[in-house]
């Protein structure tokens, strides 16, 4: 067995962590999904949440001048990702309980990615705290 298989698994940030497990928890859901829905919107949910990972770890790896953009792309991925769900929810093709549980760990997402673009934006902000 390669050392890389018994390796314990890497520790995420709590943002990466959250996202990996609503994917995780989504990825049981879209095989579910009717067909109609599958192959369209079940699709390009599974594709926004693969993008969404992709931003959330390009922002960690960024330099701090260019994290605030990335920051904000993540946002609107999660926005856009949010309302393909709810589109999903109202046409039945997604349980209630299935919605919420999809809906409550993007939220917290959605509330860490907000406080770090409110804290990238102080951070690059001209006038920092006690200047005039």
């Amino acid at each position: 067995m390669s050392p890389l298989l018994r390796a314990p698994p890497q520790r995420l940030l709590p943002i990466l962590e959250r996202v990996k497990q609503a994917y995780l928890l989504w990825h049981e859901y879209y095989l579910t999904l009717p067909k109609a829905h599958r192959y369209t919107l079940g699709e390009r949910v599974d594709i926004l949440f693969i993008d969404l990972i992709e931003r959330i770890t390009s922002a960690v790896y960024a330099p701090k001048d260019k994290k605030s953009p990335v920051v904000l792309l993540a946002l609107q991925k999660l926005n856009t990702l949010n309302f393909l769900l709810l589109i999903l929810w109202e046409t039945k093709s997604l349980r209630d309980k299935r919605y919420l549980a999809l809906a409550q760990p993007l939220d917290e997402i959605g509330k860490m990615l907000n406080g770090w673009s409110g804290q990238l934006a102080k951070q690059n902000s001209p006038t920092k705290a006690g200047e005039k």
